[in-house]
Parts: structure tokens; sequence; C-alpha cells
């Protein structure tokens, strides 16, 4: 079960917090101001995905999902601004204790290092406050930024899932990452 909301600053002017209620709008205008940013690395989004009612029934869904224990809804936020998402998802339990992790990052703030900051926070806080063993997360073979923010941040290069995703309308492969978060 999720503890206490998350809010961890990553400068003095980003922080890494828990999803809020009421982010539906501000998540629609990040999206929509990162759209031409994020759709080679992203599924084709219909342009209902763009618009704050989409993201206002969606925000209750994935708080839902973290209440339950199944993920944890970050955004990234600078001054009011949601600039990026981090989310631990498909939290599993048992013996597998591990979750998926997926990112981005506002295009305007690309390459200064927040994302480090931020994946490593969530690695962080997936081992030392959700106890788990492991987070996976995996990238377009041609996504070399990214590739970079999982290096810099421990994670290592397990495998390549062919046809693992359909990013920008097209199945693609991916490469595989785990970063083990207890010896």
């Amino acid at each position: 079960m999720p503890n206490s909301p998350v809010s961890i600053p990553l400068t003095s002017d980003v922080t890494l917090r828990l999803l809020h209620r009421d982010d539906g709008t501000a998540l629609a205008d990040a999206y929509d101001r990162n759209r031409e940013h994020l759709e080679p690395w992203e599924p084709a989004r219909p342009v209902t995905f763009y618009a704050a009612e989409y993201h206002a029934r969606q925000v209750p869904v994935q708080l839902l999902e973290h209440s339950s224990g199944r993920s944890v809804p970050l955004v990234m936020e600078r001054d009011g601004e949601i600039v990026g998402r981090v989310n631990l998802s498909d939290i599993v339990r048992g013996s597998f204790c591990s979750a998926h992790l997926g990112y981005w990052v506002d295009g305007r703030l690309a390459g200064r290092g927040l994302m480090t900051a931020a994946v490593e926070a969530a690695c962080a806080h997936a081992r030392d406050e959700l106890g788990l063993h492991r987070v996976q997360a995996a990238t377009l073979l041609h996504n070399e930024a990214s590739q970079r923010v999982l290096a810099r941040t421990a994670f290592e290069r397990i495998g390549t899932a062919p046809r693992y995703l359909k990013i920008a309308g097209q199945w693609q492969d991916h490469a595989l990452f785990q970063r083990i978060l207890h010896d």
C-alpha cells in the first residue's frame, strides 16, 4: 500500500510530486504543449487526449490505482506548471516485487539532468517506501537520450523485445532495462 504523499524537490524550482485530483487541466496543457516533442516516443493519441476533460476523467482512475498499491503516478512541477511525468506502474508484489517505469520531460527542459534526478528519486521511493526489489524500463532502440538517463541511474540493459509497443502508430522494438534495488 502507498505510504505518505510523495513530494521530492529535484532542483530549487522543480518538484516531483504525486498526481493531484485537480491536475486534469494542467496535464492537458503539458501534453498539448509537448505534443510534437512526445509524438515520436509515445502511442498515437486521439485529439481528445489533449483536452482537459480527458485528463479530468483519467486522474481519478490513476489515483485509484495508486491507492490500491498498483501504481505511483507522479508529475514534475515547476512554478505551478506540470513539466513532466514519472510513473511506476504494474506494481507486482510477492516473489516478483517489481514495477515498470515510464517518464517524459517537457521539451523546454530536456538535457538539463532533471529526468535523471526524477528517475533516481522514483527508484529511491520504490526501494525505500514501497519495498520493491526491481524496476524495469523500456525504450525505443533509437531513443539514446532515454537510454543515457537509464545508464546514469544504474539500470542495466537486459535484452531486446521485438515489436514490444505500438509507438507513433507502429509496433516497434524496444531495449529492456532493469535496476535491482536491493543487494
